[in-house]
């Protein structure tokens, strides 16, 4: 299947949900064949850079955070040291435009499941969001979230017994992983858990160690992913990535 054409999408508004979480809201002519039911899909926002028609773009990914019939939100969460995306939505403008392809795939947790995890600092926090709310009414487990700042935390529609554990990080690093000591802290409930997680890359491989070592929770019941990597660009991680998936294979 080809790819989608990227569109040039119009900024219709921008706005802080939380001191380091900036949405920016996007529409315009291009999204009209937009494919509908798209929240938690990603999507690549494409910056120009140089000059010349050889002149690559520099592509970053983002979530779909909600969909409307015109219109689809995405959210920024802003680090201590900004890259070129993030800079873009806290100076974006409207009537600014920006190149996006995509859609790509959803990534939804299993919902075949007796019990629920959904584990993921500020960058994932629109995905972590859009499964919560797509849980079925009696769903129990919990939800690990890792922000900022105390201002950071968001109300978030979710089933009445997924509880929400809320860890603050004003400083992500490299060697440590409040997300995994708060979830080793958490009362490991009986039957068979659907686990979600998406962080920083050396806490996605801290808690991917504990999920499929420790607490053996099948592939079909776990979705693990790194967002970012600590001190690296989008490619540099990219990268990283890519070796570090073909040394687990």
């Amino acid at each position: 299947m080809a790819k989608p054409t990227p569109r040039l999408l119009d900024v219709i508004d921008r706005k802080y949900l939380t001191p380091n979480m900036c949405r920016v809201t996007l529409g315009g002519a291009e999204l009209i064949d937009f494919p509908a039911d798209q929240e938690s899909a990603y999507i690549k926002l494409m910056f120009p850079q140089g000059q010349g028609e050889d002149a690559r773009p520099l592509v970053r990914t983002y979530t779909v955070s909600i969909q409307r019939d015109d219109e689809i939100d995405v959210d920024f969460a802003l680090h201590e040291t900004e890259g070129p995306a993030s800079t873009w939505a806290r100076n974006a403008q409207v009537g600014d435009q920006v190149l996006v392809g995509g859609p790509g795939p959803k990534k939804l947790i299993n919902n075949e499941a007796d019990w629920f995890l959904l584990v993921g600092d500020m960058t994932a926090l629109p995905a972590i969001t859009v499964n919560l709310a797509q849980l079925p009414d009696d769903a129990r487990g919990y939800a690990v979230i890792e922000v900022t700042t105390e201002a950071d935390k968001q109300p978030l529609k979710k089933p009445d017994n997924v509880d929400i554990h809320w860890v603050i990080n004003a400083h992500p690093n490299a060697e440590s992983s409040p997300l995994l000591e708060c979830v080793k802290a958490l009362n490991w409930l009986a039957g068979q858990p659907a686990v979600w997680a998406a962080c920083e890359f050396h806490s996605m491989r801290a808690l991917r160690q504990y999920f499929k070592v420790e607490r053996a929770v099948p592939k079909t019941h776990l979705y693990i992913s790194s967002y970012w990597k600590f001190d690296s660009t989008e490619d540099q991680h990219k990268i990283v990535k890519q070796e570090d998936a073909q040394s687990i294979e």
